[in-house]
């Protein structure tokens, strides 16, 4: 019995963090009716202005059964107070879409209950506080800021600071 000679690929070339992570999105997006990630990779390319600044794919919902010839119904987050906007574009969305793609995918667009907030990151709950000697050393340096508002934005700023240094020397 003869051996087969096996090819490896090469590993170590340097390679782009989408083509590292795209198998490891794809059972994510497929939980959220996406097929690929092209619809969320070319969102900018494919969706009317304004909407591919203020509105991102949430998921894609396929009825019961077969897939339709009607299409998906495309939900979106949108930025908060363009809701009424994007309901009143949704047929102009989803034919940009089908559009882009060269067949019905889309049929209807809907509003996820979700907001889409650009730049915004999920807070992080295990933020623990600064130790009270820091705590105390921040409120005396920003005591002399008279404006209420501005000292409470200075002091959550030293706190961060505080828990980047407290967290880097760990």
């Amino acid at each position: 019995m003869a051996a087969k000679s096996m090819t490896f690929k090469r590993r170590n070339r340097a390679v782009g963090i989408a083509d590292a992570l795209a198998g490891a999105l794809d059972p994510v997006l497929k939980k959220r009716g996406f097929a690929s990630q092209d619809i969320l990779n070319h969102w900018a390319a494919m969706a009317p202005a304004p909407y591919d600044r203020i509105a991102i794919p949430d998921r894609l919902g396929w009825p019961r059964g077969e897939r339709s010839a009607e299409g998906a119904t495309l939900y979106l987050r949108c930025v908060p107070g363009h809701g009424l906007a994007i309901a009143h574009e949704g047929a102009r969305i989803a034919a940009a879409v089908n559009r882009y793609f060269g067949y019905v995918l889309v049929g209807q667009v809907r509003l996820s209950v979700e907001p889409f907030i650009p730049g915004s990151t999920v807070p992080d709950k295990n933020v623990a506080e600064p130790a009270p000697e820091i705590r105390a050393k921040i409120g005396a340096s920003v005591a002399g800021v008279d404006d209420e508002g501005v000292r409470e934005a200075l002091r959550g700023l030293g706190h961060a600071l505080a828990q980047r240094r407290r967290k880097r020397i760990e």
